[in-house]
């Protein structure tokens, strides 16, 4: 049997360090061979787990919390347990779901069947997150048509801000002389005299 090492990927939005931490500290014996990433989902530059990765060896065994540690998505995670156990013939046991643990089953239906299972989680995985996506746009949507304003409130008008609107729309004032009365850019108060029409119209 080779070193046995453990992965630890976290979010900096997420609070789960040290669920994985306490679970690969009960079957890592050595804890500087424990790897941990901090990276956002959109950051997903993993300098630790390139470490990792470089540093295994054949018969060395990965220990992972759960499966979406390998990556962010269905294609990374398949494509990083091929690397892993066909390409450095590296054995991976994923804690949360012991049925992935190539250690067993080395025979060929085995092997088959653990990949099953890995394209299914993965899939599942996958899917999970493109509806929390979708649930997510659903209530912002909900939520608009009920009229909650989404980033931050609009800064309220000036006092002389209706005054100058009239004489700039009756073409007394330049826009650039009614947008300096109003202590504002030219552009800004332009866009606001559009909001201003529009709220008046209806």
């Amino acid at each position: 049997m080779g070193t046995v090492y453990g992965y630890i990927r976290v979010s900096t939005r997420e609070q789960n360090e040290d669920r994985q931490w306490i679970a690969l500290r009960e079957v890592v014996p050595v804890e500087r061979n424990i790897y941990t990433d901090k990276q956002s989902g959109r950051d997903f530059n993993r300098p630790a787990y390139q470490r990792l990765v470089r540093r295994m060896r054949k018969d060395d065994v990965l220990y992972i919390k759960s499966i979406d540690r390998l990556g962010r998505d269905y294609g990374e995670i398949l494509e990083q347990w091929r690397v892993l156990t066909k390409e450095k013939g590296i054995d991976i046991v994923v804690l949360d779901m012991p049925i992935l643990d190539t250690r067993r089953g080395k025979d060929l239906i085995g092997t088959f069947l653990s990949d099953v299972v890995l394209q299914i989680l993965s899939f599942v995985a996958e899917n999970e997150k493109t509806n929390i996506r979708q649930r997510q746009a659903e209530g912002i949507s909900a939520a608009r048509a009920r009229g909650v304003q989404f980033g931050r409130p609009a800064s309220p008008l000036p006092d002389a801000f209706k005054p100058v609107y009239q004489q700039w729309k009756a073409d007394k004032i330049t826009s650039t002389a009614a947008a300096k009365l109003c202590g504002m850019p030219l552009s800004t108060f332009r866009y606001k005299a559009d909001m201003y029409e529009r709220a008046n119209m209806m």
